[in-house]
């Protein structure tokens, strides 16, 4: 390419097309696969379209009034909530914790960033049926309660609606469980990138002020990790609202729909029941609060440090 050729460029399309230009492809195949199916879900639902081999027939607000009379789907939604406070606060802790652990210079720690991080890169359908393996009524986890003489025949973890002190099936909980173990070690590569940024003067510093050991951590490095703390929050929000895979590997919502998450309604309704309209209803309300957790995000990254990158 020789040097005349932007100039060139330039006498065919104004200054400020040029950089849309470069975007075009990219916006056609995204036009192509994201934005055109996700116009046409929103006008689906408000059509009736149980017969695809029929056209869909205008219906108005009727599949939004449905679902607002939907028990299960507000069973799915209360599910989907609980499913956040479980796990958030735990992903948003917990790897901070064991970030702090493997940013000390040991021999042998990254060995141990090794071993946090594998459960990462795992497929969830392998750690979903391996999970489900220990789960089982004579799996390891029920064998090793019953050799300690604990919880009597073992816990019916995926197959019990009961709730924990009322609030949380026992299902679900477990489901979280899988959720919890696979996001730790993702996080805590956020939190060590995060750590790592603090220059070692500022704790030294601490330390001459008399802030050493754990106070050190409430006094520095909490605050400094503020940034990476909101956006953990937020990305792992957005996972939780999303989750699919290990309810439908563990326990297909069940039983009596007490682990069933929206998605995993909004799938069960589009490919079980064929109610493809009803499932674009869904799918819309699931849009509107993974929305609203993206803008959380932007508004996060852009008061907070510009140099996180995820």
């Amino acid at each position: 390419m020789t040097n005349d050729n932007p100039r060139q460029l330039s006498l065919i399309l104004p200054t400020y097309l040029t950089p849309y230009l470069f975007l075009l492809p990219a916006l056609l195949i995204l036009g192509l696969t994201v934005f055109w199916p996700a116009l046409q879900a929103f006008y689906l639902s408000f059509t009736s379209y149980e017969d695809i081999a029929q056209p869909p027939q205008w219906i108005g607000i009727t599949n939004f009034l449905k679902l607002w009379r939907d028990a299960v789907f507000w069973q799915t939604l209360t599910n989907t909530f609980l499913y956040l406070v479980g796990v958030v606060p735990i992903l948003v802790i917990a790897p901070l914790g064991l970030a702090i652990l493997v940013n000390q210079k040991l021999r042998g720690m990254n060995w141990f960033r090794a071993a946090y991080y594998t459960p990462v890169v795992i497929s969830m359908v392998v750690a979903g049926i391996a999970w489900k393996w220990l789960y089982a009524e004579n799996g390891l986890l029920n064998q090793f309660f019953k050799a300690v003489g604990i919880f009597g025949e073992g816990i019916p973890w995926l197959t019990s609606p009961s709730k924990i002190l009322g609030i949380v099936p026992i299902s679900l909980a477990s489901v979280m469980a899988v959720t919890v173990w696979k996001g730790l070690g993702y996080y805590m590569v956020i939190y060590l990138a995060g750590l790592q940024s603090i220059p070692a003067d500022v704790y030294e510093a601490a330390a001459i002020d008399g802030s050493d050991g754990i106070r050190k951590h409430l006094d520095i490095t909490i605050p400094l990790m503020k940034p990476y703390l909101a956006l953990v929050a937020v990305i792992s929000a957005i996972s939780a609202t999303k989750v699919f895979e290990e309810v439908y590997i563990m326990t297909q919502g069940g039983p009596l729909n007490s682990s069933k998450t929206i998605v995993y309604y909004l799938y069960e309704q589009a490919f079980s029941n064929l109610e493809i309209s009803y499932a674009c209803t869904i799918g819309l309300v699931l849009f509107l609060i993974i929305l609203g957790l993206s803008v959380l995000r932007l508004i996060i990254n852009q008061q907070g440090s510009d140099n996180i990158t995820i």
